[in-house]
């Protein structure tokens, strides 16, 4: 059963989405791993599963502002992860097959998350009505 609210409507955002497959995406290509790069791993995986998280929490503060900060915040965690995952590449810990379905991806849910914080800025510039009540 699905539970809907206007709490969890960041659901229905495609970048959202987007993101939770790139998560699942990026856990694939690096869940073969060696131990010994256990903590770099780990890193990646938290600044994927941090863009996510991002764009859930900004949605639900119910501030364009707030939400717009939770944006630039995925946004950087979207740069965090581009780094660390061309770093794995340029080692060969990733093959050119998994980097390139990657960055179809991670390109992807990047230029999203742009757009999404060009028309939350658009609309708290133009004092534009912000429906932040429940």
């Amino acid at each position: 059963m699905e539970r809907k609210n206007k709490n969890r409507g960041f659901k229905q955002l495609r970048v959202w989405q987007d993101s939770v497959s790139l998560f699942v995406l990026v856990n694939n290509i690096l869940k073969p791993f060696p131990y010994e790069l256990n903590k770099p791993k780990m890193n990646t995986l938290d600044a994927c599963h941090s863009i996510q998280r991002n764009i859930s929490e900004g949605y639900c503060r119910r501030s364009a502002k707030e939400y717009l900060n939770f944006i630039n915040i995925a946004l950087g965690s979207c740069g965090e992860l581009n780094s660390s995952m061309i770093s794995f590449h340029a080692v060969k810990h990733i093959s050119d097959h998994d980097f390139e379905e990657f960055d179809i991806l991670h390109y992807k849910t990047e230029n999203e998350l742009l757009k999404l914080a060009k028309s939350i800025q658009q609309k708290i510039n133009n004092k534009e009505n912000w429906n932040d009540t429940y």
